[in-house]
């Protein structure tokens, strides 16, 4: 049974062989293995573009995480898997309503936004909000690191 979603996994090739990235838990990519095969491993995108090493460096494998962005000190990345997000989030959509002044219908429907993003990404910079990204654009701020669980076959 299936709770990972196949679709939304990216394929590289590493080292002739397939890496997928791209899962929501932890624990789906160790369901993904225990289904398909491979080795559970940890990727890192380090240089700024979308070029996947294999590294232990973020610790994903000891944390049980499925994803680790490192900006510096000073920026923290809040993933939608994070428990924490939501906070942020809902935070986020009151201010929104309270600066464009939703009607009860419009505030119902957009009340989605983060639910139906792809992927989103909550960036804070010294603790105050910066901005909203996806997994994918994380790779490219700031000089991230970017660290994601993945499976290699």
């Amino acid at each position: 049974m299936e709770s990972y979603k196949s679709e939304k996994l990216k394929s590289y090739d590493v080292d002739h062989k397939k890496l997928l990235v791209g899962f929501a838990k932890y624990s789906d990519a160790e369901q993904y293995v225990a289904e398909n095969g491979g080795l559970l491993v940890e990727v890192g995108f380090l240089d700024g573009n979308d070029n996947p090493v294999l590294t232990n460096a973020g610790g994903l494998m000891d944390k049980k995480l499925h994803y680790l962005a490192d900006a510096g000190p000073e920026y923290k990345f809040i993933h939608s898997g994070d428990p924490a997000f939501k906070q942020y989030a809902d935070e986020l959509q009151k201010i929104k309503h309270d600066m464009l002044k939703y009607s009860p219908e419009e505030k119902y429907i957009t009340d989605a936004e983060f639910e139906t993003a792809e992927d989103p990404i909550i960036v804070l910079k010294n603790n105050h909000f910066e901005s909203v990204t996806s997994r994918e654009r994380s790779k490219y701020l700031k000089q991230t690191k970017v660290y994601e669980i993945g499976v290699l076959k």
